[in-house]
């Protein structure tokens, strides 16, 4: 007994048309699955963060000297191009994989049921992020790794991280207003605690265009300034992030906050303790290319955080949609 899909002329001339709609016309994922996809894509974005990294620390940024080829005369790396090469263009295939997850993210948040443009929005959001960075990425190369080219691209990509954290927390809640659970001196405080975080990932930057691994093996530029007073200065930053870190958790604390809200800044604060640690240990030990790796790992990670606290001061309950002949709110105002 074969088995005959019934799809019809109009149907394949809609999943042409639309095919995202036409997959949520004919799929609805429950909450779960849409909420793995988010997180996928925030992996993912976290996972390129890291082989980037190898990348620059095995020197093999131009294993592939050109792009959006990996050659002049062959799309991907050759044997000839050897370890570099084939590094290269193994962080190149890795963009596929985010695309994939991305995509899944998209679909997935497309397909829920009640639709909900926000998540598909932050979705798509992602997706064009990646493009952008792509070709952000296949500029670095063609300029020969320029520091500023490079410091730009991990500045884009941990926008991605920023825009994944926030729709993975969406899926995870409802679309009513947000609600905030602590009072405006504990919410100024965290935007301190997140424009310090941003400060810290812009200079570190700036330690990583100055400083000893320029991501080839060849003579690559680098920024014109002290790497060392750069990275002095990317740690009084730590401390600062620190700091208003251990001070949002004993407000905390003397508030009674959300526990929720207690248990993210107290996994932070745990965080930036081991990346400071790392910190310290590379900078002492001339920077041990395995040590570097798993900073930028703990960079991604502690920018998730902040997010994650961030995110934690205020709740959003799913939406009640008024129904048919029921009193509104405002009808039962003026009766």
């Amino acid at each position: 007994m074969e088995l005959v899909l019934n799809v019809t002329r109009a149907d394949a001339v809609a999943a042409v048309r639309n095919p995202l709609a036409f997959i949520a016309e004919r799929w609805t994922p429950d909450p779960r699955t849409v909420q793995r996809a988010a997180l996928t894509a925030l992996v993912m974005s976290v996972v390129i963060v890291v082989t980037g990294g190898a990348v620059r620390l095995t020197g093999s940024g131009l294993g592939c000297p050109t792009w959006p080829k990996c050659t002049d005369n062959s799309l991907t790396a050759t044997s000839a191009m050897g370890f570099h090469g084939a590094i290269e263009f193994g962080n190149r295939m890795l963009t596929y994989v985010l695309c994939a997850a991305v995509g899944w993210a998209i679909i997935a948040a497309r397909s829920q049921k009640p639709y909900r443009r926000s998540l598909t929005r932050l979705g798509w959001a992602q997706f064009w992020v990646v493009m952008s960075n792509a070709i952000l990425g296949g500029i670095v190369v063609l300029v020969g790794l320029n520091p500023y080219t490079v410091a730009a691209h991990f500045v884009a990509t941990s926008a991605l991280i920023a825009i994944a954290a926030v729709m993975w927390q969406r899926t995870r809640e409802g679309d009513a207003a947000p609600r905030p659970l602590v009072g405006k001196a504990v919410q100024q405080l965290v935007w301190f605690l997140v424009a310090a975080a941003v400060l810290l990932i812009l200079v570190g930057t700036i330690v990583t265009g100055a400083g000893p691994h320029a991501g080839d093996s060849r003579e690559v530029e680098r920024m014109p300034l002290d790497w060392e007073t750069v990275a002095k200065v990317h740690a009084v930053l730590a401390w600062i992030v620190v700091s208003l870190t251990f001070a949002l958790w004993f407000v905390l604390k003397a508030v009674d906050a959300p526990k929720n809200t207690l248990r993210r800044t107290r996994e932070l604060f745990l965080i930036l303790l081991s990346q400071g640690a790392i910190g310290y240990i590379q900078y002492f030990t001339n920077l041990p290319e395995a040590l570097v790796g798993l900073h930028m790992l703990g960079s991604a990670l502690m920018w998730i955080w902040v997010l994650r606290v961030l995110l934690s001061l205020r709740e959003r309950q799913e939406a009640v949609a008024d129904l048919p002949g029921q009193p509104t709110e405002a009808t039962l105002t003026k009766a």
